[in-house]
């Protein structure tokens, strides 16, 4: 159970960096380039050949924030769940998964973005929240 807690630990990790850079990056960019590397499968010069409304700015930033503590979240659980903190277990789950459940249904399956980084950081997580339940519910039941 711990070598399935310690993988659980690293992906969430993984998947929390890649997800504040995403954030620091989404918020120091203007809206054209962020949104250009968030949807990244969609053709840059369509997406920089606009300009967005302050307020759509405002919500893409937005975007780039929430992505920034959600990141930072899943790695401070990480740690968590590396020392088998069922609560960390829980919060990551939900933090995280929530996130790419938004992702799966709003992003991924409009087919706006690549397979790498996206669909990967979906695999991830989900891999997480599959061996960390899997050595919580066994150890819970082994007691």
């Amino acid at each position: 159970m711990k070598a399935a807690l310690r993988t659980s630990a690293i992906l969430w990790i993984i998947w929390g960096i890649v997800h504040v850079f995403a954030g620091v990056m989404t918020v120091s960019q203007n809206s054209a380039a962020a949104v250009a590397g968030i949807a990244d499968a969609v053709d840059p010069a369509e997406l920089l050949d606009r300009e967005y409304h302050e307020a759509a700015g405002a919500l893409i930033k937005q975007h780039g924030f929430n992505l920034g503590w959600i990141g930072l979240t899943t790695i401070v659980g990480g740690f968590y769940i590396w020392g088998g903190s069922a609560v960390a277990i829980f919060v990551s789950a939900l933090v995280g998964g929530l996130a790419d459940v938004g992702c799966v249904v709003c992003i991924d399956l409009g087919g706006f973005n690549r397979f790498m980084p996206g669909t990967v950081m979906t695999i991830f997580s989900g891999a997480a929240i599959g061996l960390s339940f899997f050595a919580y519910f066994r150890r819970r039941d082994a007691a």
